[in-house]
């Protein structure tokens, strides 16, 4: 499988979808490291920190059900009760409605809400007053860091009203960033307090958190997009947001990591050590009605043989049913086969076509 694996990435490295990539395959983790960490530069380490943008979702979702568990909160319980901004929520009469014709909400915005994607608010695929709206307000999700603290992100997207009842639909992404800033206010703490207390210290991920220390910023390679002439830098390496100090209260935003990191939070959570059976295997169901995957909620395609657990997608059919997993904007991604198989891929480069044709291969070598 090792051998498999490093072939798939030199292929790919030579071809230039990245410049250099770690990953693993198999229920143990042993890194494969090929490439470098920017063109021309050093070779790329297995140990490197990378920004893992939306795989931060399935951390952010275990740390919420820790707390669910412990009977700190329920799955049912309205987030206006920590997140008061939220109480007085108003949805438009159609998603693609002018923002005044509104109605109050019907039912509060609850922690499974969040959980799956089906708060109301979320990225909108398709053209309208709404994602215009939300572009204005600078609360529309892209590939840069966020640009304000979590209070002035909540403000500002509270102002906006809801696309749909709570519930209703699914639209992703904006869920996970409330739901980070309720873990800290659910317990008075920080998040990366919370994040520390439920998962990262019981599993052992020194690495993980939002920010890098200065003094392991050397392991923070830069990010890239593809350009007309190549690879293009999108962010530095060893600065820039990702590097303590932070910048403003980051509870809404996303994490850094490590292939080791990642898959210890992986192996525990498979094996039961993080949230008990229940829970778990909740968290790898699908738990999004066939009535909420419309074709306009996502990218084309996406719901075929999919459905959204918490904070996972989930196959619902074929070979692999039962594989959980998501990715990163930045290039990065996991998923874990019903047999326990793990599968971690970890780039910096913004996705495209090149990234998923990449993917989809890794997803062919877990089954062969």
């Amino acid at each position: 499988m090792s051998d498999a694996l490093h072939d798939t990435l030199a292929r790919h490295v030579g071809a230039g979808t990245m410049p250099g990539a770690v990953a693993t395959i198999g229920a143990q983790c042993e890194p494969v490291a090929v490439g470098h960490a920017a063109p021309g530069g050093e070779p790329l380490r297995t140990d490197a920190i990378f920004r893992i943008q939306s795989m931060t979702k399935s951390i952010t979702a275990v740390a919420a059900l820790r707390l669910v568990q412990d009977g700190v909160i329920a799955l049912d319980d309205p987030v206006a009760n920590w997140l008061p901004e939220l109480a007085e929520s108003r949805v438009l009469v159609r998603p693609d409605a002018p923002l005044e014709e509104t109605r109050p909400a019907r039912r509060p915005i609850t922690v499974r809400h969040l959980l799956t994607n089906q708060s109301g608010y979320g990225v909108m695929t398709t053209d309208s007053p709404l994602r215009q709206a939300m572009i204005d307000a600078g609360v529309e999700a892209g590939a840069e860091p966020v640009d304000r603290g979590a209070q002035d992100w909540l403000e500002a997207l509270a102002a906006l009203p809801l696309a749909f009842e709570p519930g209703g639909a699914w639209r992703y992404h904006h869920s996970f960033g409330l739901l980070g800033i309720l873990l800290g206010r659910v317990t008075d703490r920080s998040t990366q307090d919370v994040l520390d207390a439920t998962v990262f210290e019981p599993v052992g991920m020194p690495d993980t958190g939002f920010i890098v220390p200065l003094e392991q910023a050397h392991r923070l390679p830069a990010a890239f997009r593809h350009g007309a002439d190549g690879l293009e830098q999108s962010e530095p390496a060893g600065a820039g947001f990702y590097v303590e100090p932070a910048p403003f209260d980051v509870s809404h935003s996303e994490l850094v990591s490590t292939l080791a990191d990642y898959h210890a939070f992986l192996r525990a959570l498979v094996d039961g050590r993080l949230i008990g059976p229940d829970l778990r295997d909740d968290l790898r169901r699908d738990q999004v009605d066939a009535a909420a995957k419309t074709s306009d909620s996502f990218f084309p395609g996406f719901w075929e043989n999919t459905g959204w657990g918490y904070g996972v997608s989930v196959v619902t059919d074929g070979a692999h049913r039962g594989r959980f997993g998501w990715s990163g904007g930045l290039g990065t991604d996991f998923f874990v086969e019903p047999d326990g198989t793990i599968c971690i891929f970890m780039t910096q480069v913004e996705m495209d076509e090149r990234i998923f044709a990449l993917l989809a291969e890794l997803q062919g070598l877990s089954g062969a």
